[in-house]
């Protein structure tokens, strides 16, 4: 046998006990004889570099050599779920595709595990990189560190595509955790609050070794590609499962609500019993071709929804309340607590969200309160053992009336449950959260800025609102407190790199209120440049598709300040691009200007979102319900029979898929 023949059998027959001994818990060989082998081969590739394979089973070991991630656009986005707390909701979801897909289909229902999400890009059987979901559209590239994670196959076996993605959780495991908090006690440093953050911190770590010796563990969920084996999610996963990959054993496909409940049910008690965390269940609709035609909202899937467990309760002691100030003015009252353990955090404050809560829970300092964590994130306080109040009971939780930042007299919007301070220029917290927003990832994303930077800038005097940043050199900044010369050229070049942000995400930064990621997309294609969109009425705003008279209300009055508008001069004075450029306009047609659309039915050639899209790109304004004013319906199959009647009965006219793309051509 040749060295490098030796080489080669050492590497699969490492590969395959690694696949025994972590995917199927059922190890062929003792841990000695493996790491004899991965000792030979080790020694082996040293002395022969001209071998060097980036998927070796020694790439498991990590390296101690610093090295920055890079960030890498993901092929296909990365959405969150919506989430749902009750059966009721459950409900809601499975009418809802019910009705919209009018065919039978299949949910398959998965443990959502409590890890951090990962991308995974398999060629030609190889592993070839690892993204973080990041914003969902970029992520961080952290495959070396991926590539320690022993139960994440370097290299597959049997009858893969060529190309394809895989999608699922890394996750440290309560015995990984456990060991590594005592270990961090043991130094005295600070410890990890529950395996989800470990695991993200981990992941993120510059030194793959460490990431190696804190023995991560990842489950797979979802399977993306061109051509993949099969139309349903479950049987996909199933075959991948046979490729090599780590599946939870605890899918079940369900034919009805009841099965979807009796799921849920068994696992609300069972899951305490796993060896990693979760905090809920995944409900997906098993086929990919039913996935495609129910499409997504802006910021999910449509095809599918988590259903989280019922947060744990606490009760501990209110010490005080104290009031925090948005960037938009918002006060926010905040329960200052008597530290108490919550679903493996310590929890020390609580959100009480406004006036009208405290009211309602007739709060004094001093009571007990219940204190929950809403989806298992943010502490909330939903309730008072009065049975424990005391003759030193403090006073009764009062509102404010004035800004905690700046004195200003709060008030209070008609229909809105917030107070707030109206002084959005003097009030230091407002300008500052507002600069925040403005350099945050999906706004400008100028790296090197954050909150406390922000507020040096601020308290030095060198920034008042976000166009001042655009005057700051590194003479400086360099110098101030933590900023050396490298880290001030820095600050400097994500300034000037933010120059090329495109118009929506401009928008989106400017902070207008109510005016979110989707709602800037929705403005900037309709109205090309920031001089459009500042002379804009009411009646014009209003006739954009999704956005209401309260939007359209806070966009003219954001530029009737005149504060407001000097800025987005400056800010154009700048060089940031406030206008839609000439090869985003292209692709754009008027075919369709002026008429109503209703989508209605299941569709082979595009789906329901991509139709939507070509309605928007050729002038047209999506409908979701048939009226006088409809110009025609796009029908696919499936077609609900109380629209096709109500079509009918109004003359409306229907055009097949085929129809309307020729229509478009």
């Amino acid at each position: 046998m040749t060295v490098k023949e030796r080489i080669d059998w050492l590497r699969a027959e490492l590969h395959r006990h690694n696949y025994n001994y972590y995917v199927l818990n059922a190890p062929e060989i003792s841990d000695k004889e493996f790491d004899d082998l991965m000792r030979e081969l080790q020694d082996l590739e040293k002395e022969h570099p001209e071998y060097q394979d980036e998927n070796s089973p020694t790439m498991r070991v990590g390296s101690d050599l610093s090295k920055e991630f890079r960030q890498v656009a993901h092929k296909y986005p990365m959405l969150s779920l919506g989430n749902t707390y009750s059966e009721a909701e459950v409900t809601d979801f499975y009418e809802r595709v019910q009705k919209m897909l009018n065919e039978d289909f299949e949910i398959c229902c998965e443990l959502k595990y409590d890890g951090t999400s990962i991308s995974l890009t398999y060629e030609d059987g190889k592993l070839v990189s690892a993204v973080t979901r990041g914003d969902g559209e970029k992520g961080d590239d952290v495959t070396d560190n991926v590539k320690t994670i022993r139960s994440i196959p370097l290299v597959l076996h049997g009858n893969y595509p060529r190309s394809f993605e895989i999608r699922g959780e890394i996750l440290m495991p309560w015995k990984s955790f456990e060991k590594l908090n005592q270990e961090r006690e043991a130094r005295e440093e600070p410890l990890f609050a529950n395996p989800r953050n470990a695991a993200s911190g981990t992941l993120k770590s510059q030194n793959s070794a460490v990431v190696a010796s804190r023995k991560l563990d990842a489950y797979l969920y979802y399977l993306l590609g061109e051509n993949l084996p099969e139309d349903g999610h479950y049987e996909n996963l199933q075959v991948a499962a046979s490729w090599g990959f780590k599946i939870s054993e605890h899918m079940k496909k369900a034919h009805s609500l009841q099965e979807i409940f009796d799921y849920i049910n068994y696992w609300d008690t069972e899951r305490k019993n796993l060896p990693v965390a979760t905090d809920g269940i995944v409900l997906k609709v098993n086929s990919l071709r039913q996935q495609r035609n129910l499409g997504y909202t802006a910021k999910s899937p449509r095809w599918a929804i988590a259903y989280k467990f019922q947060a744990e309760r606490a009760l501990t002691r209110l010490n005080k309340v104290t009031y925090q100030v948005g960037r938009t003015g918002a006060v926010t009252p905040v329960a200052n607590l008597e530290p108490v353990q919550l679903s493996g955090t310590v929890v020390r404050r609580a959100s009480l969200h406004n006036a009208d809560i405290i009211e309602g829970l007739d709060l004094h300092i001093g009571d007990m309160v219940y204190v929950e964590k809403g989806g298992e994130i943010i502490p909330k306080i939903t309730g008072v053992n009065t049975g424990a109040r005391g003759l030193l009971l403090g006073e009764k939780v009062k509102f404010i009336t004035r800004c905690p930042e700046c004195g200003t007299p709060l008030v209070r919007f008609e229909g809105e449950a917030a107070h707030y301070c109206p002084n959005e220029t003097a009030c230091p917290p407002q300008i500052k959260g507002k600069i925040e927003h403005f350099i945050s990832r999906r706004a400008m994303n100028i790296e090197g800025l954050g909150p406390e930077t922000i507020d040096s800038f601020y308290c030095l005097g060198l920034i008042k609102n976000a166009a001042d940043l655009y005057q700051l050199r590194v003479a400086d900044i360099k110098g101030l407190v933590r900023m050396g010369l490298k880290s001030a050229e820095n600050i400097i070049r994500g300034i000037n790199e933010s120059r090329n942000v495109p118009y929506e995400r401009v928008l989106f930064a400017l902070g207008i209120r109510f005016v979110g990621e989707t709602v800037a997309k929705k403005l900037a294609k309709s109205f090309h440049s920031i001089e459009d969109l500042e002379q804009a009425s009411m009646e014009t705003l209003v006739g954009v598709d999704e956005i209401g008279e309260k939007i359209a209300q806070s966009i003219v009055s954001y530029f009737a300040n005149p504060l407001n508008r000097e800025l987005v001069a400056r800010l154009k004075e700048a060089g940031l691009q406030f206008q839609r450029s000439e090869e985003d306009l292209s692709g754009y047609t008027d075919k369709l200007a002026g008429q109503s659309i209703v989508i209605s039915g299941v569709f082979a050639h595009h789906s329901r979102d991509e139709y939507k899209e070509l309605i928007e790109k050729n002038g047209g304004k999506n409908v979701g319900s048939i009226s006088a004013k409809t110009s025609f319906i796009l029908a696919g199959e499936n077609m609900g029979p109380a629209k096709l009647e109500k079509a009918n009965k109004l003359g409306i006219r229907i055009l097949t898929e085929d129809e309307f793309l020729a229509m478009l051509s």
